[in-house]
């Protein structure tokens, strides 16, 4: 067994104490477990691979991509573990943890300026034009991922294992949008199944645009990247749910306290939206949604950073 045949299979629990009374049944898949700690693990393997397999990714070539830090890890991992070279074009808007740990793995950094520490549309569009410019060199594939079709089906395993797992008893799946490969991966998946499964995803309030509102910075990194991404499939979603940065900084804070669930800031969000969902739906349903990566990739930012107390006299 090589590293990347550890990838997938993730546990799936029952959130117990958040979860308020007359709500459907909670459950979160613990994607932390991959190796990189992220749900981005799945998607890195099948661009990497698929383009392997077709020959657009060639023995001595240079991976390339944009990222705010979980898929440039999980790109790193399995860049190291097939042997390319990959340069990450991110921002000084990701935590400190998610640059560290991409560079450990092997990646060289291109560290493109943010405002003020906040995601907006103006900082992703510059890292897609930056790497853009590294990809017109030779010997370059830029796996862009909010273009690559690839990654879409790298989730296909995921909405599987939820099915399997819940023995066919999900009534509705809940995740937040970035690229939108993933919520659309699972949901194609699941409606297979079970047709009126109900799909709902998670956007920051603050840049609401997939409900139409104006794009606007916020700080729920990795997602919410201020226009509808090209991976976009409406026809497979049912509802758009904002949610706030802070409030989701808040319940990411709870399940660590209170569910022993240490989890990011997206993932504090996908657990408020599924409730609203599970609120609606009642005791007896079940709701999935992920735990999408490691409360260790922001152990430095104000999600978790803790300040001293005063020692009184």
């Amino acid at each position: 067994m090589n590293i990347l045949q550890a990838i997938g299979n993730t546990s799936l629990v029952q959130l117990r104490q958040v979860v308020p009374p007359q709500c459907a049944d909670i459950f979160v898949k613990l994607e932390w477990e991959n190796p990189t700690g992220s749900v981005k693990d799945r998607m890195a393997l099948a661009v990497i691979s698929r383009a392997e397999a077709d020959g657009r990714l060639k023995p001595g070539d240079t991976v390339v991509e944009y990222t705010g830090g979980s898929t440039g890890a999980s790109l790193a991992l399995v860049c190291a573990a097939k042997g390319y070279r990959l340069r990450i074009v991110t921002s000084d808007a990701f935590s400190q943890e998610k640059l560290d740990q991409m560079a450990a793995l092997g990646a060289e950094l291109t560290i493109v300026p943010s405002e003020d520490g906040r995601t907006t549309k103006k900082l992703i569009l510059d890292m897609i034009e930056t790497a853009r410019q590294l990809s017109l060199e030779p010997q370059v594939y830029w796996t862009d991922q909010l273009n690559n079709h690839d990654s879409i089906a790298g989730y296909f395993p995921l909405g599987e294992e939820i099915w399997c797992q819940t023995k066919g008893e999900v009534d509705a799946f809940v995740h937040s949008v970035g690229t939108g490969a993933s919520s659309r991966g699972v949901a194609t998946v699941l409606k297979q199944y079970k047709s009126n499964v109900r799909i709902g995803v998670v956007e920051p309030a603050e840049s609401s645009v997939l409900l139409g509102g104006p794009a606007g910075p916020h700080k729920i990194e990795g997602v919410g990247i201020g226009y509808l991404p090209p991976l976009w499939e409406p026809a497979l979603v049912d509802e758009i749910l904002p949610v706030k940065t802070e409030d989701a900084k808040a319940m990411a804070r709870r399940l660590a306290r209170e569910e022993a669930l240490f989890a990011g800031t997206s993932s504090g969000a996908n657990v408020l939206a599924a409730i609203e969902i599970g609120k609606r739906l009642g005791p007896g349903a079940k709701v999935v949604t992920l735990m999408v990566d490691s409360g260790l990739k922001y152990l430095s930012t104000d999600v978790y950073r803790t300040k001293p107390k005063p020692v009184l006299d």
